[in-house]
């Protein structure tokens, strides 16, 4: 089973000590380092680069534990330790979940509840780094990708994907066969990121379509089904490119 490398962040010292307590009783964990301060936590971090999981208590002075995440996902946007929030108060939840958080517990919290959080974790690591199989190959990456939907990942094959509508935080994953949209709280930059060029095209500072989806073009528009997408003057360019493939 995978171990996930943690640290504990808390300026209480009975809820670090209790963090603590829970990591090291659970198998999966290992205790890296424990801080008072979300400032002593981030110069740690530049010692110990290999840490993928933070339990971070949000109220802290100097430097909150939101703001510590923020820091952390400009640094390495994506690629940083995931992190589950400790706090007080449950309306900070969203806010967590805005600096894309895993999860939070809310204070006092058990071991039962602790547990289930870092499972999570543990899912997610798995699911981002599949260990290889050599009785089968593993399928290809590029013929999915995990959306975060309400607090849980989301396995969207590229195939069902019809296109993907930007609404401001969110985007909206339009999907064959007349499944229900798929909401999701990512901008569309970071989803372009992930889509393969060669099956994905923006054609609107709103709107990605899937190519192998289009079933007519105009210079202005591409049909999708029943929908008419306008094209943008912004990506005109790499839609002619596209568009004289068809000519």
């Amino acid at each position: 089973m995978k171990t996930l490398r943690c640290i504990a962040v808390d300026d209480e010292p009975l809820a670090l000590g209790l963090v603590c307590a829970f990591i090291e009783q659970t198998p999966f964990l290992e205790l890296a380092g424990r801080y008072s301060s979300a400032v002593e936590a981030l110069q740690g971090l530049h010692q110990l680069p290999d840490i993928e999981l933070i339990f971070l208590d949000i109220q802290m002075p100097d430097l909150s534990g939101l703001e510590l995440a923020r820091v952390l996902d400009r640094g390495r946007p994506g690629t940083g330790p995931r992190i589950i929030f400790t706090t007080a108060y449950n309306q900070f939840a969203l806010d967590g979940y805005r600096v894309d958080a895993l999860d939070y517990l809310v204070k006092p919290f058990n071991y039962e509840e602790f547990l289930r959080a870092s499972t999570k974790a543990h899912a997610y690591a798995t699911l981002a780094q599949p260990a290889a199989l050599p009785a089968a190959p593993p399928e290809p990456e590029e013929e999915y990708l995990f959306l975060k939907i309400e607090y849980q990942l989301v396995r969207v094959a590229f195939q069902d994907i019809l296109y993907i509508e930007g609404l401001k935080d969110y985007v909206k994953v339009h999907l064959t066969g007349g499944v229900r949209p798929l909401l999701s709280l990512t901008s569309l930059k970071a989803l372009e990121e992930k889509l393969p060029s060669r099956r994905f095209m923006r054609i609107h500072r709103s709107t990605i379509v899937a190519l192998d989806k289009i079933r007519a073009v105009t210079r202005n528009s591409v049909q999708i089904e029943d929908h008419t997408l306008p094209v943008s003057d912004q990506y005109k360019e790499a839609f002619t490119q596209f568009l004289s493939r068809w000519t």
